[in-house]
């Protein structure tokens, strides 16, 4: 800093040091109304004094600022895999905190020359800044901007990021406030320390380790105009990835450092002559932040607000392998799902500028709002023609598409096109590249889904994916979503069945139900398949085999359904929230994909409850062990179900992956050792797969956040079971075949599975043809709440799900 900047600070600092030296609305609004006014703008003096009125009434009520002079860093919690990759950081602060007097001169003074040059000069609010800018934004398209950083220090620690004239207005005050409290070294200090800088730096010291990899005291002139050039638009002025836009910004920004007296014609030179060096290996994307964000949660509810500040490091069980696949394998069925959907039409549009040079800047900046999906880039669209489009992207890269190109979009090109689906100029679009290189548009899918993964013998969660993409949508699906699982649901009430004398040979038939609105209490249900046919007298196996609603309604009228509902409580499934109704039959209740993983783990365990389990170990910031989780051994008192109830389960459920709805599993994979089940509830809303082998059980659910149709012709079949089957590829490399040993207690006859106590003679054989009255109703419900309950579960409509 120069000396004459120096005494600016000392009598600046002087100047704001005591907060009633002057009364503040007297020194920053009356006293620029009256430069304003001196200047001859005697015509805007009335509307400024309504606003300094205004400034008055709202000043008393901004937030307390106070904190801001006690500003200490803190240590994040960390969060890793188990095999030891960081998949999450999270804390107020995530960066290398410096006092001002330790970041050097260089890069305060390239801060100050881009950002503020009037930094020691001004009280909080540049009014002349202001006034330059207004009158820029009034003769020109590019809109510039007028706040000091002790406006930003506002803005960032106060303030949400929406651009609105409100929002304005408390930025100023909050800097006149700020002004009185501290001082400018302070208050430089704070922006320092705090400005995200892309890249996951917080802070001018951690950007310089992660773009240049060296400490800050090592900084060059031209690295720190590099790095100063960052504020405005990490990902646009990104020298990693945007090297040609970076580079004018830097270069600029050291011609303003000469302008500003802080360095000489010959630095000038050197600088601009400079060839940096960046750090070459950019960060591997990982995508586990929704399990990071579980981790986050459960050390919240046991540490509360000192988890973000104690430098905790969280272990979890979650395998980057099979996580990665996860990610991919989900993701990659939800864009495949989308592509059969019709174009909805641009995510946003933009003005764009006459004139060309301000075209690149204009781009970038509104780019920001719009980040990349992973391979999902978002461009904006420079110019249309019939068959092709120019489209422009963030690295400042222009791109021409043509007609193969533009399949997705339909006549979005068409003058004609409807307003809400037309591509035109400054429409804002998303772009992938196939595997030959070329272009094409597609759109951020609407449908979300979730996949866990976990080990069924200890409970450790190896895999989950909450959703398409966290950084849009942080809503775990994994825990929170509460959907109807449909057919996934069947197996518990065949297990429940089979303790009521139930085989695997036991006959229903499929045949059609009829139940009046005397029974229902209010419309009559006519329950059908999902194929619409009926296919006669066939053994349980079949039955869940082909996901016979019919077969499934049957058999939990036999056994009762109350029974059913303790039943399915042995598998960690809440009763009240699946009601005593036959159409709990058809998994008409509510479930997470968390719950469903962990009641199939029951069945592919042998007959266990194991917890859900993903944090392993929990560590000070100095290494010193404060938690530790060791899965304990399966034993008897884990058991839920018997053992053979559990082996002849995952005998009916591999028939389902052999041939039945889920028959791609073993087609695919070239192996036996599958279990599983398809669902798809009523009206296509909500697809499923649920399955496993001896280590690993995985579930899949794919849906709307708002539930809504996803196509007379999705299913669980079609829509969840290939992400399962993508996933299984990784997860079973190199695993050997293993398939449960019959446990004591069950015998084969005939080439099927009993307990030894249900064979000939015993146990149910068949289920008689319905009586008359039954084929016409279903047995009376025990009440009121019952008969209702029987339509409400599906909102009066027939379920046919498979």
């Amino acid at each position: 800093m120069s000396d004459s900047d120096q005494k600016r600070t000392s009598s600046s600092s002087a100047r704001t040091g005591s907060p009633g030296a002057k009364v503040w609305w007297v020194q920053w609004i009356v006293k620029p109304i009256s430069v304003l006014a001196g200047l001859g703008l005697a015509g805007l003096l009335g509307g400024f004094l309504i606003i300094g009125v205004g400034l008055a009434v709202a000043y008393p009520n901004l937030p307390e600022v106070s904190g801001l002079s006690d500003y200490r860093p803190k240590i994040p919690m960390r969060v890793y895999s188990a095999d030891q990759v960081l998949i999450g950081e999270f804390g107020e602060e995530k960066r290398d905190f410096l006092p001002i007097a330790e970041i050097p001169k260089r890069m305060r003074e390239a801060v100050l020359a881009i950002e503020d040059a009037r930094f020691y000069r001004h009280g909080g609010v540049d009014y002349v800044g202001v006034l330059r800018a207004g009158l820029a934004n009034f003769g020109e398209s590019r809109s510039q901007g007028a706040s000091t950083i002790t406006m930003q220090v506002a803005r960032n620690f106060y303030l949400p990021t929406e651009k609105t004239f409100t929002r304005k207005i408390y930025e100023i005050l909050l800097a006149l406030k700020i002004e009185s409290l501290l001082s400018k070294d302070q208050i430089l200090e704070l922006y320092m320390n705090h400005i995200y800088l892309g890249q996951r730096a917080y802070g001018f010291s951690a950007a310089c380790s992660t773009y240049f990899n060296k400490p800050i005291k090592d900084i060059t002139i031209a690295e720190a105009a590099m790095l100063a050039g960052l504020p405005k638009a990490p990902s646009a002025y990104n020298p990693v990835r945007n090297p040609k836009r970076a580079t004018i910004r830097q270069q600029y920004i050291i011609d303003r450092m000469l302008e500003n007296g802080f360095i000489t014609a010959e630095q000038r030179d050197e600088a601009k002559a400079e060839q940096l060096q960046y750090r070459t290996k950019a960060p591997i994307p990982i995508h586990a932040e929704y399990a990071a964000e579980t981790a986050r949660m459960l050390m919240h509810d046991q540490y509360g607000e000192d988890a973000y500040t104690r430098g905790l490091n969280v272990y979890t069980s979650i395998n980057m392998t099979e996580q990665t696949a996860a990610y991919k394998a989900l993701r990659r069925g939800l864009l495949d799902f989308d592509r059969r959907q019709a174009w909805r039409g641009p995510e946003a549009y933009i003005d764009l500028p006459v004139d060309p040079q301000q075209v690149d800047v204009r781009v970038a900046e509104a780019l920001e709002e719009h980040p990349d999906s992973e391979d999902l880039k978002a461009a904006v669209v420079l110019q249309v023609e019939p068959r092709k489009m120019v489209i422009a992207m963030q690295s400042g890269e222009q791109i021409t598409i043509g007609p193969e190109g533009l399949k997705a979009i339909g006549n979005a090109l068409s003058d004609k096109a409807n307003p809400k689906q037309q591509i035109r100029r400054g429409s804002v679009v998303r772009v992938n590249k196939d595997t030959q290189g070329n272009w094409y548009v597609l759109q951020m899918p609407e449908v979300q889904g979730a996949f866990v993964s976990l080990d069924p013998r200890t409970g450790l969660i190896r895999a989950m994916v909450g959703g398409f993409d966290f950084g849009r949508n942080k809503f775990n699906h994994v825990t929170q979503a509460w959907r109807q699982p449909g057919s996934s649901f069947k197996p518990f009430i065949y297990s429940a069945a089979l303790e009521k004398g139930f085989t695997p040979a036991t006959v229903v038939n499929d045949a059609p139900l009829f139940f009046d609105a005397g029974t229902t209490g209010g419309q009559a249900w006519e329950p059908k398949n999902y194929d619409g046919k009926f296919d006669g007298p066939m053994p349980l196996r079949r039955g869940l085999a082909k996901s016979k609603n019919m077969i499934s309604i049957r058999v939990l009228r036999s056994i009762g359904a109350k029974y059913a509902q303790d039943w399915i409580t042995h598998f960690g499934f809440e009763a009240d929230k699946h009601p005593a109704y036959l159409t709990m039959a058809l998994g008409a209740g509510s479930v997470t994909p968390l719950q469903m993983a962990n009641g199939y783990a029951v069945f592919a365990n042998g007959g266990y409850r194991v917890n859900p389990m993903l944090a392993l170990k929990v560590t000070d910031n100095r290494g010193h062990v404060l938690a530790q989780y060791r899965p304990a051994a399966l034993d008897e008192s884990m058991r839920s179900i018997d053992a053979r109830n559990a082996f002849i389960m995952s005998s009916l459920l591999q028939e389902v992956t052999r041939s039945g709805t889920a028959a791609k599993a073993q087609a695919t994979l070239k192996r036996p050792d599958l279990y599983g089940k398809t669902g798809t509830t009523n009206d296509s809303m909500d697809a499923w797969f649920a399955g496993y082998t001896a280590r690993s059980v995985s579930v899949v659910w794919i849906g709307h956040d708002q539930p809504r149709k996803l196509g007379d012709k999705e299913t669980g079949g079609g829509l969840a079971l290939p992400v399962w089957i993508e996933f299984m590829g990784t997860a079973l490399r190199n695993v050997p075949v293993e398939e449960p040993l019959p446990p004591e207690g069950v015998v084969n006859i005939g080439g099927e599975w009993f307990y030894e106590e249900y064979t000939s003679g015993t146990g149910v054989k068949e289920l008689g043809p319905d009586s008359p009255s039954e084929s016409s109703s279903a047995p009376e419900p025990s009440s009121d709440d019952e008969k209702r309950g029987i339509l409400d579960m599906f909102g009066g409509k027939s379920p046919s799900e498979r």
